[in-house]
């Protein structure tokens, strides 16, 4: 679990800028795509909306599009000492300071409150799901003209993940309505940028969405309204700013950074392209694979786990800069190495050219596929950036490729994964239910999960009934 203090000094901007977060690829829909868009945002506190996605609203009321904003709480805990103020009285002042910034956005009484009490929204997650899924009726009813098919509908919610116990269960109740319904999902970072380390690789998958000149007018007109959080409520002790200056920073940026989950379906070979090349375009090595220890670690562990000293014929599926394929190159006779990413592959041919019987090929799986048969094949890494629908047929296209008595090992981060419906944990369960042999061996620790399935050898009984 994340601990921070709002007074921390955490990240600073200047790092955040220097590690390349302002080289995201951008939100892969434009104006006229947004337009046709209903968007229902989601805040657990009010100035969540303006910090995270201020730019985002004032863009999408500017091109027409259908938006809804939905508020959990008043926000009434966060001061939670104060000796001037009563949780009622800051209630009242945050929903009036609330009511200004979205008329700054141009979205006065576009917005529903369901009065849910601040810092316990984990125990009113039916609650906050019936409230989005009025709001995405809502939409429909009053604009008729804007699409409301599944695709059509984007939910905006706090990151799952942030570090606030109401944003985490805010993000992951959007999260799961998403899923359900077929929307896409766009997740914003708050805490996040305080707290995390730029060496936390979440954000290097996220996009970015560039503020109009209105949008930013908009944007800091309504930070400006949140005074309660931006200034001290007094000059007493416990009345001090929850906003420190050093961390509104982080939202004067002339754009806006999300987790993109786009509807279920709508991925394409080319968005897969798109969201990795620029990933690795932004950093020679975006994961930290050469030089963390903890990557370090886990490719050892990985190596330690394969059952057999050699294999005649090796696939690795998403080999990025090609890292691990080194490794696994000692290991095989042949190892064909495959990435959706053309910009990665070029790195990982720099670092193959001297281990013989390796190719490399630009491939967005499951849509396309090497080949042959193997008798090993890794999947580290990749499984959570595959929609349900997409895990099943590179489960089921490993189980056709995989040679009798062959190895398929499985590596994955355990921890949230922002901007994807899986998760590593996710991912393994359904390579448990879907694959016909049991798991040959599981290691687990926090971070990450490691796992061996040995496909079943003629005449064998391990094959599942």
């Amino acid at each position: 679990m994340v601990t921070f203090a709002h007074a921390d000094a955490g990240t600073s901007e200047d790092e955040w800028l220097q590690a390349g977060v302002d080289l995201l690829p951008e939100l892969p829909l434009d104006d006229a795509e947004l337009a046709g868009r209903t968007v229902v945002v989601l805040a657990a506190h009010p100035d969540d909306e303006t910090l995270g996605a201020g730019g985002l609203i004032s863009r999408l009321v500017d091109v027409g599009a259908a938006v809804r904003v939905v508020l959990c709480s008043a926000g009434e805990a966060s001061h939670p000492h104060s000796p001037t103020t009563t949780p009622g009285e800051l209630a009242t002042r945050r929903l009036q300071e609330f009511e200004e910034a979205m008329a700054a956005f141009g979205l006065g009484g576009g917005w529903t409150f369901l009065r849910l009490p601040d810092g316990q929204l984990g125990h009113h997650r039916p609650a906050i799901s019936d409230g989005l899924r009025a709001a995405v009726r809502d939409a429909a009813v009053r604009d008729p003209a804007v699409g409301t098919q599944p695709s059509d509908v984007v939910l905006v919610a706090p990151l799952r993940g942030d570090g606030h116990s109401d944003h985490d269960v805010a993000g992951s109740v959007a999260a799961q309505l998403a899923e359900a319904g077929g929307y896409g999902l766009l997740e914003y970072p708050i805490w996040y940028w305080l707290w995390a380390s730029v060496a936390d690789g979440r954000w290097r998958g996220w996009v970015r969405s560039e503020l109009t000149a209105r949008g930013r007018e908009a944007k800091f007109a309504a930070l400006q309204a949140h005074r309660s959080q931006t200034e001290p409520l007094s000059r007493q002790p416990g009345d001090e700013a929850l906003l420190q200056e050093g961390f509104v920073d982080h939202f004067r940026r002339t754009w806006e950074t999300f987790a993109w989950t786009p509807p279920s379906g709508s991925n394409t070979a080319a968005d897969a392209e798109r969201v990795f090349d620029a990933v690795h375009l932004a950093s020679g090595d975006p994961w930290d694979y050469a030089s963390s220890w903890y990557e370090r670690r886990k490719r050892a562990l990985t190596m330690a786990a394969l059952p057999n000293p050699r294999y005649a014929r090796g696939l690795e599926l998403g080999c990025s800069t090609g890292v691990l394929s080194v490794e696994l190159a000692q290991r095989c006779e042949q190892l064909a190495c495959v990435d959706a990413s053309s910009q990665a592959l070029a790195s990982a041919n720099a670092r193959l050219a001297d281990s013989p019987g390796v190719t490399t090929a630009h491939m967005t799986v499951p849509a396309q596929w090497p080949d042959g048969r193997f008798d090993l094949i890794v999947i580290s890494e990749v499984g959570y950036y595959l929609s349900p629908a997409e895990l099943d047929a590179v489960l089921d296209k490993s189980e056709d490729s995989l040679l009798p008595g062959g190895t398929l090992v499985m590596c994955h981060w355990r921890r949230p994964i922002s901007g994807w419906s899986l998760d590593g944990d996710s991912v393994h369960a359904a390579a448990r239910a879907r694959l016909p042999w049991p798991s040959n061996a599981i290691y687990r620790e926090k971070a990450f999960i490691l796992e061996t399935f040995v496909s079943a050898a003629p005449g064998s009984t391990d094959a599942r009934a």
